[in-house]
């Protein structure tokens, strides 16, 4: 724990969470823009927790020595992957218990301080259908992996924060 610790409060473990996340958004762009993968409204919506994610580890980079700032970044982390979570699982159940009464927005709806859908339409304009699996790795679809990654990110974070609470033991004579 104790090096969770130390590591935690280093830069370099911020920028593999960036990393992770800028690899992660690379792929939806690769689905969607190389293998012509039309994403859904939860998709995009998945899309925008993760970048969430990466957002909350830029937070972290900044001072990750800084108490509230390291805290501040683990909380963005934390909120942005359990509502990833929550998308995921949520979408998932579009898939594969699909029901009439419940199914996804025909169109995503951002605040309209950030209608990121028209700034950036390439990346944010959804057009799939929420309850079709256009794809799968290893007998799991795309928002089932969401599902593994988000919960293991949510993993990860719970034990930084445990180390949070182990220092470095003082010396005593």
């Amino acid at each position: 724990m104790q090096f969770l610790n130390t590591f935690s409060k280093s830069r370099l473990s911020w920028l593999l969470l960036l990393i992770f996340i800028v690899f992660f958004e690379a792929c939806a762009l690769f689905f969607q823009h190389v293998m012509k993968l039309d994403p859904c409204v939860m998709c995009i919506y998945e899309r925008v927790a993760m970048m969430g994610i990466g957002f909350a580890a830029l937070l972290g980079m900044i001072a990750p020595q800084n108490t509230v700032i390291r805290w501040t970044g683990l909380a963005g982390w934390g909120y942005s992957a359990y509502q990833g979570l929550a998308l995921a699982n949520e979408h998932v159940g579009y898939q594969f218990n699909p029901s009439p009464f419940a199914t996804c927005d025909l169109f995503v709806t951002f605040p309209e301080w950030a209608p990121l859908n028209q700034w950036v339409p390439w990346m944010f304009e959804a057009t799939g259908d929420c309850s079709k699996v256009v794809w799968s790795f290893l007998g799991q679809s795309m928002p089932q992996w969401l599902v593994i990654i988000f919960a293991a990110n949510l993993v990860v974070l719970a034990l930084i924060v445990i180390a949070q609470f182990f220092g470095k033991k003082k010396e005593r004579f």
